[in-house]
């Protein structure tokens, strides 16, 4: 198989590059980034060589996407290239809708001209908007109906909405996973679990949304990867699959958590204003991964946050040219 992995450079999509890349290594990797501030090419660096290249793109640059399908022969696309920062959203919408709305067209227009290539698109469980932290029973399905509150949800289901009419329309084969919130190696340390780790090893102050009660369910991104390649080979097109982790923490308890593991006090935490629009709590049932795809998280919240926070504590040459800028060279 030739495979297109946009985002590359990115969190989610270079561990996804990593993951494929052992579990298939006969197979060709084409690995496209626009190298925008969250894309770090120091990062897949090892993966280039022998049957896996890189190619700087941006993917609402239709000239350049329509070329470089013109080059290759891909069987599929695993869209993973978005902007996810949701203050920043909030301040830059008109980014958001350009590279989440308009380059996932682009993307689905060059699969369809070139013989209806495989499309994936990888979304988020932020297009169902939020949950009552006082209804512990309650769950996003893939059902439940679309209620975006910033800038960021909204471009994603817009391209979500857009990939499920595609398929309708045009027949492109196309599925969608929505993800909870991921952590793991290489995260850019604008989101919450490594901006916390890299501000506490430096014993700064750690900063709070309200009073951290906000709930996320939080998702291994190994765990993650594997439900994508489970959904890209054995997933029904036109169909949506929620990943979710099982793991419910408050954003609160994860900064303790983190804290206690580095020894450090909690005095660190400073509570700031809260975010505009910000989710009360996020929590998939994962169901349907499990039923038709045999999936479900493996990764205990426990395990897997002791094992990132270790992983940046080993690794700090790689966010320290993230701090310093040098990543961008």
């Amino acid at each position: 198989m030739k495979l297109l992995i946009t985002g590359a450079a990115g969190f989610i999509g270079s561990n996804f590059s990593f993951f494929w890349r052992k579990a298939h290594p006969e197979d060709s990797l084409v690995l496209l980034d626009a190298l925008t501030y969250a894309g770090n090419r120091h990062t897949i660096a090892p993966l280039l060589g022998k049957n896996v290249r890189f190619v700087q793109i941006d993917i609402a640059d239709r000239d350049a996407v329509q070329a470089l399908f013109a080059e290759e022969n891909f069987d599929a696309v695993v869209n993973f290239a978005a902007e996810s920062h949701v203050d920043r959203s909030i301040t830059h919408p008109d980014v958001f809708l350009r590279s989440n709305v308009l380059g996932t067209q682009v993307l689905m227009d060059a699969c369809r001209a070139y013989g209806g290539v495989r499309f994936h698109q990888v979304s988020t469980d932020e297009v169902y908007g939020d949950l009552p932290l006082d209804r512990p029973d309650l769950f996003f399905t893939e059902d439940t109906h679309l209620h975006t509150s910033s800038p960021y949800s909204a471009s994603k289901a817009a391209a979500d909405l857009l990939a499920l009419a595609y398929f309708r329309t045009y027949g492109l084969p196309v599925t969608i996973s929505r993800c909870s919130n991921n952590y793991g190696p290489y995260q850019f340390p604008e989101k919450l679990i490594p901006l916390m780790i890299l501000k506490a090893l430096e014993d700064k102050p750690l900063p709070v949304y309200g009073q951290g009660r906000n709930v996320r369910d939080w998702l291994h991104v190994e765990d993650h990867c594997r439900a994508i390649a489970l959904v890209l080979l054995r997933g029904t097109p036109g169909e949506v699959y929620n990943v979710g982790g099982h793991n419910e923490r408050d954003n609160l308890t994860v900064v303790k958590t983190i804290l206690a593991q580095l020894g450090k006090p909690e005095s660190l935490i400073a509570y700031v204003a809260d975010r505009a629009g910000h989710d009360l709590r996020y929590a998939i049932d994962p169901a349907k991964m499990h039923a038709q795809l045999g999936w479900l998280p493996v990764t205990r919240f426990e395990d897997g946050i002791r094992q990132t926070v270790q992983w940046y504590v080993e690794n700090r040459a790689w966010w320290q040219k993230i701090l310093d800028g040098t990543y961008r060279q």
